[in-house]
């Protein structure tokens, strides 16, 4: 096998919600991330760049409503976050207003599903 020239890691996601403020507060709260930029898109709409010094989340907000066949699944499945205490981000969530579900524990975790205010469905696991 030979070693790959390249190494990577991912810099950041940029997903389209309907309200990026609200967003934003999940998942400060939900992570424990902080807001790195904020302000108009180039393409348009809206966009705050939320998580840590080096890899984020790009929350954008469109200026006309998203038309399309998209759905779960299309183009996206769902977003994995990596928690330290799975009880209490459920907690947060359950705050929010949101509801847990599909709870599992298997290697090398456990998790659970929650789907936000748009339908982006996530993820939250603890190897803890």
């Amino acid at each position: 096998m030979t070693e790959n020239p390249v190494t990577a890691r991912l810099e950041h996601i940029k997903i389209t919600v309907s309200d990026p403020d609200r967003t934003a507060r999940f998942l400060t709260r939900l992570c424990g991330w902080h807001e790195r930029w904020r302000g108009p898109s180039a393409q348009g709409g809206w966009t705050i760049h939320l998580g840590a010094d080096i890899d984020y989340i790009a929350l954008y907000q469109r200026d006309t409503p998203l038309s399309g066949p998209f759905s779960k699944g299309q183009p996206l499945n769902h977003i994995g976050l990596l928690v330290d205490d799975l009880d209490a981000a459920e907690r947060v969530v359950i705050e929010a207003g949101l509801e847990p579900f599909n709870h599992g524990d298997y290697e090398p975790g456990r998790r659970f599903y929650v789907f936000d205010w748009d339908g982006i469905e996530w993820e939250l696991v603890s190897y803890s």
